[in-house]
């Protein structure tokens, strides 16, 4: 096995909002490096870093809106997110949740903060990942699953911390997600001073985004918080390094190595299946969500 080398570190680009209720830093596709092609399968990657929203009898998100083609990810740090969507999928997901919904043919869905939240308001930490579905899952049926932490495989490191598996597999034990290709998703919670190794396919897209504290990884790149770290596509093997408590996002999935032609809420293979995503849903094929 050979070690798989750091490509870039990804300081965090300016933020913005995503309705009234997201405060994102962009980090796919983002230009050169990280463009949707480069981390195939992983199409966009947004993380609203610790920002503290005041208290309001008006829940703030984001209305109703229509996907299709991909999955999208959504993991709580800090705060409480209330979802549904035209498929029947919904539920709040709480600190170290997740909410995997697979648009797949299509629905309408909406993300708020959760009422009760967001009336005392506090401090809000999240990542929302797209995830690509391969073309011959792209017009299945919908689905959603909620993942509460407590079903999270946890991986016992000792005194360096463990590992969460949300999806995919560390160490021979799985992840709860089910996946339509292969995408590793976890959270390494390390100790001051705690390690872990990790090792993907060369060919596997890879990066980790560090949530809390600072690393170092393979024993010499300094990487601060909120930071994202694009290993290159060669070498298996890698190791994180806590020099302070800290919380690491790994990814690393399968590129599915077929056409990506976005536009707007839809993710396809062909410029023709993004006209037809749009009359479906101008048709209301999608479904019906009250906003």
């Amino acid at each position: 096995m050979s070690t798989k080398k750091i490509e870039l570190i990804a300081a965090p680009k300016p933020a913005h909002f995503v309705g009234d209720g997201f405060r994102v830093h962009n980090f796919i596709p983002s230009g050169y490096h990280l463009e949707m092609k480069r981390m195939d399968p992983f199409l966009m990657l947004d993380y609203n870093s610790k920002f503290h929203f005041s208290g309001t009898d008006h829940p703030r998100g984001v209305g109703v809106h229509p996907h299709r083609g991909f999955e999208t990810v959504t993991i709580a740090y800090q705060g409480k997110v209330e979802h549904s969507d035209s498929s029947g999928g919904g539920g709040i997901i709480e600190q170290g949740d997740v909410q995997w919904m697979t648009a797949a043919s299509g629905v309408l869905h909406k993300e708020f903060h959760e009422t009760e939240w967001a009336k005392e308001g506090g401090i809000f930490q999240m990542v929302q990942l797209w995830v690509n579905l391969p073309a011959k899952d792209k017009m299945t049926r919908p689905k959603y699953q909620a993942l509460k932490n407590s079903e999270m495989t946890n991986v016992d490191l000792g005194e360096n911390g463990f590992i969460e598996i949300i999806a995919g597999a560390y160490n021979g034990e799985k992840g709860p997600a089910t996946t339509f290709s292969q995408v590793n998703l976890m959270n390494a919670k390390l100790k001051s001073g705690g390690k872990a190794d990790f090792s993907f396919p060369a060919s596997f897209a890879t990066a980790a985004l560090v949530i809390e504290g600072k690393i170092t990884v393979n024993g010499v790149e300094k990487v601060p918080t909120d930071h994202l770290v694009l290993f290159e596509n060669d070498g298996e093997d890698f190791t994180i390094e806590a020099t302070e408590d800290s919380i690491v996002l790994v990814m690393s999935g399968a590129p599915l190595n077929e056409p990506i032609f976005p536009h707007g809420p839809f993710v396809m293979n062909t410029r023709e299946e993004i006209i037809q995503a749009f009359d479906d849903y101008n048709n209301g094929r999608f479904g019906y969500l009250e906003d």
